[in-house]
């Protein structure tokens, strides 16, 4: 589509009238729609954090109709945030007034309307609006995600493949299955860490990632694990003390050599510029920050500040995985290994093959069903 073809079709766009319900009228006299459901996603295994094991995780399907097209977008709420599938739900059906009387190409105004009328505290029902949206106007423009933010799928970065906490015999059972993956991401954060890795070590030497969840709370022993780490040929540590402790993570930081992310400390974009001198880096999710444009913004921030950027996503289908990899030619790191965590993805979308992000080339997020 060129320059004067989009500008004709914004144009049009702009002119709909509404109807009187205040849901947007399209083109073909039809109005525009949101269907909004939760779809539990079963495990391959059970996932355990230091915040929580679970067996299935529950998140939030949308589906935004208008023009005869529908995108699609997903939420994953969690607790740690003190967010759940249900209230999310109830959220987004609470402002579909302004979702279907939004016009998607002036996507600006209309996220922002949004996320306004939905409050602090619902980032994950924002991002399934801010997807669905953006997968809607890929469509309509007939162009996948990558090229309408004008990045080469070249530069999309290998993922690594998570390693959930569990016994040494279930982690080296799990390192086995995670073969053609070139970098891995071990939980840790209790005191099972040292036999933990251990157990990883005994089946392969390729690089590894930890993530703590805020698991270590003690600054002593942080130093210590992170300086045993840096012996077993780990990259980086994401998030090795809770959120809060930011004046003992810069203390820890200053101790050790790994560099350090932030995760649970990183939930909101002005909280960047308090990170930096304390972490390295932060990890960009799209259920933290609400969706693809927040996260640019987030990625946008912290390259100002010289921080490093890790692309990570919470346990979901390939829709939100798929949203997200459509932006990984932007970041240094990606952990977008969530949908092959489920035994149940919904979808067909980003392909991974060896630990290589392969974007699909259809128009929007180019989704298919499973």
């Amino acid at each position: 589509m060129n320059r004067r073809e989009y500008l004709k079709l914004a144009g049009a766009m702009a002119t709909t009238p509404l109807m009187s319900s205040g849901m947007q009228s399209t083109s073909a006299g039809e109005p525009a729609k949101i269907e909004c459901s939760l779809s539990r996603l079963n495990l391959r295994h059970t996932w355990t954090t230091t915040m929580s094991s679970s067996e299935f995780r529950e998140t939030v399907q949308l589906r935004y109709s208008r023009d005869g097209i529908t995108g699609n977008g997903e939420g994953a709420p969690i607790v740690r945030y003190k967010e759940f599938p249900e209230s999310a739900r109830r959220a987004i059906e609470s402002v579909s007034g302004k979702i279907t009387a939004g016009d998607p190409l002036a996507y600006r105004k209309m996220l922002e309307e949004v996320r306004q009328a939905l409050g602090p505290g619902q980032h994950a029902a924002m991002a399934a609006v801010d997807i669905a949206v953006f997968d809607w106007i890929g469509k309509k423009l007939g162009v996948p995600l990558y090229k309408f933010f004008g990045l080469d799928p070249a530069d999309a970065p290998v993922t690594d493949f998570s390693i959930g906490i569990d016994t040494p015999e279930i982690t080296r059972q799990k390192t086995r299955e995670a073969t053609d993956f070139p970098v891995l991401k071990v939980k840790v954060g209790l005191k099972t860490d040292e036999p933990t890795i251990e157990a990883v070590r005994s089946v392969t030497k390729k690089p590894i990632r930890v993530d703590a969840n805020e698991g270590w709370t003690d600054k002593e022993e942080a130093i210590r694990k992170i300086n045993w780490l840096e012996s077993q040929g780990i990259e980086y540590v994401e998030q090795p003390m809770p959120a809060h402790m930011l004046e003992e993570t810069r203390y820890v930081r200053s101790k050790v050599h790994l560099p350090i992310y932030a995760d649970e400390a990183c939930t909101d974009a002005h909280m960047i510029p308090q990170l930096a001198n304390a972490y390295d880096g932060i990890n960009v999710k799209l259920d933290k920050s609400g969706g693809i444009l927040e996260a640019i913004r987030w990625i946008e921030m912290a390259r100002a500040l010289n921080l490093k950027v890790m692309l990570g996503c919470m346990v979901s289908s390939s829709c939100t995985i798929t949203a997200a990899a459509h932006i990984s030619p932007l970041v240094d790191h990606a952990d977008l290994d969530g949908g092959l965590l489920v035994a149940n993805d919904p979808w067909h979308g980003v392909r991974i093959e060896k630990g290589k992000v392969l974007l699909p080339t259809g128009p929007g997020l180019g989704l298919s069903p499973a």
